[in-house]
């Protein structure tokens, strides 16, 4: 009640988001509809095209059918994606596309995100050599981390495993099994330095001490589990941070000798789908790169 005082000013109206896609928590990275000449979407998989990147694709598509999306394997060293960029700079222009504006950039032909999580020199050498081999138009992304979703993505598979306990509603710890996690990814010494951010990350959601390491550089597993054990922490679980087909499994397998248990690496998660729209879509000019307003993701998918 307010008797006897002033009645407040009225709120003011929050007006709806004019960015492509809607506002909030649960606006889409991609507006509904895209313009005839949005640029082909462009996987670049550091592995085979396997059943995991296949699912990824499915769940891009089903969210965003508009969207020209391919998937091309770096397995040959970029050779087949220089072809591929090609290709598509030709179907553009059977299409009636402009290759060329007068005073004007080059219209993109495709925006090339390269599947992997973070830093890694080879994956994106092997990227940009095919652009300019191709000599096509197109832009490459960052990777797809450190994001805020992706150290959530890495919560709930540890969760999965019955290495970190979370409640339903925010995901955030509430107790955990294990006194310590080892954030490891590929791509040798620079991707374990550039992982740090995503420890960070993680370490702030389970309020438990979380270092990097590389499956194929340092420091190693080995390394980060002593690193834990000289800070007091005896229960050490390992988390992959990587999708799967820029890994060798047994390589996963091997390091997690050194843990109390492992869980799986990313995946087909939703976030690692989101975060591949959201590169896409900075690029387009419809997002901010600070991409920060986000919807949680349910335990297990």
């Amino acid at each position: 009640m307010n008797e006897g005082q002033d009645v407040p000013a009225k709120l003011p109206i929050r007006e709806r988001s004019s960015r492509p896609g809607g506002g909030g928590r649960h606006r889409r990275p991609l507006p509904v509809t895209l313009p005839s000449d949005a640029p082909t979407l462009v996987l670049a998989i550091p592995g085979a095209v396997d059943d995991v990147v296949t699912e990824l694709a499915s769940i891009i598509r089903v969210d965003n059918p508009q969207l020209d999306l391919r998937l091309i394997s770096l397995t040959d060293g970029g050779a087949d994606l220089a072809k591929e960029f090609s290709s598509i700079a030709a179907e553009r222009v059977a299409r009636g596309l402009p290759a060329e504006l007068d005073g004007e950039p080059r219209p993109r032909a495709a925006v090339v995100v390269p599947l992997i999580t973070g830093s890694h020199p080879r994956v994106m050498r092997s990227v940009r050599d095919a652009v300019a081999e191709s000599e096509a138009p197109v832009t490459v992304t960052d990777p797809l981390g450190p994001h805020p979703f992706l150290a959530e993505a890495l919560h709930v598979r540890l969760s999965e495993r019955g290495l970190a306990r979370a409640d339903r509603i925010r995901l955030f710890n509430v107790t955990s099994p294990v006194d310590g996690i080892i954030v490891a990814t590929v791509g040798g010494d620079e991707s374990a330095r550039a992982a740090d951010a995503t420890a960070v990350l993680l370490a702030a959601r389970l309020a438990l001490p979380v270092v990097p390491a590389a499956f194929d550089g340092r420091p190693t597993v080995a390394d980060a589990a002593e690193r834990l054990r000289n800070i007091g922490a005896s229960r050490i679980a390992l988390a992959p941070y990587v999708i799967g087909p820029e890994v060798d499994p047994d390589k996963i397998a091997a390091a997690a000798v050194d843990c109390m248990g492992c869980a799986s690496p990313l995946g087909a998660h939703e976030a690692v789908a989101r975060m591949v729209t959201v590169r896409y879509g900075a690029i387009l000019g419809n997002l901010l790169e600070d991409y920060e307003e986000f919807e949680e993701f349910p335990e297990g998918e």
